[in-house]
C-alpha cells in the first residue's frame, strides 16, 4: 500500500458499514465522465453512482430508459479510471435489471470487469431478492434501490411520492436478505425512510428521503446548476457551474469576434 493509500484509504462495503455504526453521514453523487469524477474523488465524496440518469442529464432523453448496457460500461470505465478514494458504484440500466436472473450476472460481471468499479446498483425490492442473492453469490456487490423506481416510470404513471411504509420496509428488509450492502431509497417521505433506517442493519442512502437516513445522494448536474430546466424539490443549489461556463463562452465569442483572440502571446512565431 503507497503512502497516498495509507492516507487516504478506498471507500469499500466495509467502510461504508462502519460509516453507519458510527453514525458518520455518507455522501455519494452522480459522475459520468473522466474530469467530473476526479473532481468529486479529490472533493471526498464517499461514493460515485455511474446512475443511468445519464440519459436525461447528458444524453438529454425524458426517463432513463434508452441507456443502454454499454452506454453504462462506456462511463463507468472512465469513471473508474478517475476514482482513486470513492466506491463506484454503476447502474444495471433497463431491461438488464429485469430480464432473466443469468443475463443480469452477466452484466454485473461486465462492470467488474471491464471498468475499475466496484459495485452495482439494482431497481427493486422484494421481488429482485432472488436475483440480487445471485449476483452477491457471484461476486458482485448489490446497492438495492427501492421507492420511486425511475425504470418503472410507465408503470408508475409518472415519478410519484412512494408512501406505502410497510411495503418499503418488507421491499428493504428483504434486499438486506438477499445480501445487498446499502438500500438506496428515493422519493418518499421522511418518516417512511426513518422506518426503513431503523428496520435494518445496513446503511440507507437517501434522494428526496429526508434527514433519518445514512447517507445523501443527488444528481451532480443539479447541484452545480447544469440542469436543462427542471430541478427536483429534494435537491439544492450548491453552486452556479452553468452561469460560470455561459459567461465563460460569452467572453470568448466577444473576444472572437473583436479580433483579440488570440493575442500574440497565445500565438506560435
Amino acid at each position: 500500500m503507497t503512502d497516498k493509500e495509507k492516507r487516504n484509504p478506498r471507500v469499500t462495503t466495509r467502510t461504508l458499514q462502519r460509516m453507519r455504526e458510527r453514525g458518520d453521514r455518507i455522501t455519494m453523487l452522480t459522475a459520468y465522465d473522466f474530469p467530473t469524477a476526479k473532481i468529486l474523488d479529490e472533493a471526498g465524496v464517499d461514493v460515485l453512482l455511474v446512475g443511468d440518469t445519464v440519459g436525461m442529464v447528458v444524453q438529454g432523453h425524458s426517463t432513463t430508459l434508452p441507456v443502454t448496457m454499454d452506454q453504462m460500461i462506456y462511463h463507468s470505465e472512465m469513471v473508474g479510471r478517475a476514482a482513486q478514494r470513492a466506491m463506484v458504484v454503476v447502474d444495471l440500466p433497463f431491461p438488464d435489471g429485469q430480464l432473466d436472473i443469468l443475463h443480469s450476472v452477466k452484466c454485473g460481471a461486465r462492470v467488474l470487469k471491464e471498468t475499475q468499479c466496484h459495485a452495482v446498483k439494482l431497481e427493486g425490492g422484494a421481488e429482485q431478492a432472488e436475483r440480487i442473492e445471485a449476483m452477491v453469490r457471484a461476486g458482485i456487490p448489490v446497492m438495492a434501490h427501492i421507492g420511486l423506481g425511475p425504470q418503472s416510470v410507465h408503470v408508475l404513471g409518472g415519478y410519484r411520492l412512494q408512501r406505502d411504509i410497510d411495503r418499503l420496509v418488507a421491499d428493504a428488509k428483504a434486499a438486506e436478505a438477499a445480501g445487498a450492502f446499502v438500500v438506496l431509497i428515493e422519493c418518499v417521505p421522511s418518516q417512511a425512510a426513518a422506518a426503513v433506517t431503523e428496520a435494518i442493519s445496513v446503511p440507507t442512502i437517501g434522494i428526496g428521503a429526508g434527514p433519518d437516513v445514512s447517507g445523501q445522494v443527488l444528481v451532480t448536474h443539479d447541484i452545480v446548476g447544469l440542469t436543462s430546466g427542471y430541478t427536483p424539490k429534494f435537491t439544492r443549489s450548491f453552486g452556479d457551474v452553468g452561469l460560470a461556463m455561459r459567461e465563460a463562452a460569452q467572453s470568448y465569442c466577444q473576444e472572437v469576434k473583436a479580433g483579440t483572440f488570440p493575442s500574440d502571446s497565445e500565438s506560435f512565431e
